[in-house]
């Protein structure tokens, strides 16, 4: 009877070890660390196209490790040759979520000095994006406005025809008259100017998005999937209003959703807040006039 107790025992002084390593402090930031990896891929992976490609990879692994435990050498063979360019289909199919993931990365760990202030854009830029997009939608007129943010858009810029103009709600129209040829592509807006026109965008290859989306719609997706750029495109077809932020499209917006989707994207605020409080501002403002006045 000792016998088995003391064999029990030696069985469990290595676990009793490993309980004795994890309860460092080292080991509980290791293990939380970890965790947060983890869970970060995770969140970027959810309702993307990587997640069944993340639980194929998974499904290769554990056939992996089926082979070696049964000592299936042929498998085993065949699926190591496999494993050698695992890490090269990775970087190509998930080149996306990569680039993604180091953006979100980056902007949440920028200084202070390159962090754009709120109301640096002003408000009336707003109102000559949505008023000129409205316009547009009412006449049915095809239009795309992306809007830079902190990840450049050089390439796209420079290749498309260059403006640097002071953003209006007259020029914006004018860009998108059928009979302009600027009309035909995109134009990019950068620290209050329309930086280019007529910029061809990459389309995006998203096989979840709708099937009744067109060019310029996919265009709009595939520039934010590649930046944290900001787009807002008109339908020649329906003449609905979209906003496209993150590979994510919000379909059929009035002027004020869109206004408040420009305004949270570009300022993180609500609009509605906003206008809300310059409203009780210009109401307290007339109230302290007329008590002067008196």
């Amino acid at each position: 009877m000792a016998g088995a107790l003391r064999t029990d025992m030696l069985l469990l002084l290595p676990f009793t070890g490993i309980l004795l390593r994890l309860a460092q402090p080292r080991a509980i930031i290791d293990v939380f660390l970890v965790f947060l990896v983890v869970y970060a891929v995770l969140k970027v992976l959810r309702g993307t196209r990587a997640a069944p490609m993340a639980l194929g990879f998974g499904l290769f692994g554990l056939l992996y490790w089926l082979a070696v435990s049964q000592g299936l050498t042929t498998l085993e063979f065949i699926l190591r040759g496999v494993a050698l360019y695992i890490g090269v289909a990775i970087i190509v199919l998930f080149q996306t979520e990569i680039r993604q993931a180091l953006i979100k990365f980056g902007n949440q760990f920028r200084t202070p000095f390159t962090r754009r202030h709120r109301g640096q854009f002003g408000e009336g830029i707003y109102d000559e994006i949505v008023l000129a997009a409205a316009s547009l939608a009412s006449t049915k007129t095809g239009a795309l406005i992306v809007i830079q943010r902190s990840v450049g858009l050089k390439n796209l810029i420079d290749a498309g025809v260059g403006l640097d103009a002071e953003l209006s709600y007259d020029l914006i129209v004018s860009i998108f008259n059928v009979a302009s040829p600027l009309h035909d592509g995109a134009i990019i807006i950068h620290n209050d100017r329309i930086a280019a026109a007529s910029c061809f965008l990459p389309l995006s290859l998203n096989p979840l998005l709708a099937k009744d989306l067109g060019t310029r719609h996919r265009a709009a997706v595939g520039v934010t999937e590649d930046s944290d750029a900001v787009a807002i495109v008109v339908s020649e077809e329906t003449g609905l209003i979209s906003f496209v932020r993150g590979g994510r499209i919000k379909r059929a917006l009035d002027a004020t959703r869109l206004r408040a989707a420009i305004f949270q994207a570009i300022e993180g605020a609500d609009s509605t807040n906003e206008t809300t409080s310059s409203r009780r501002n210009s109401k307290s403002e007339r109230e302290r006039k007329e008590i002067a006045s008196v």
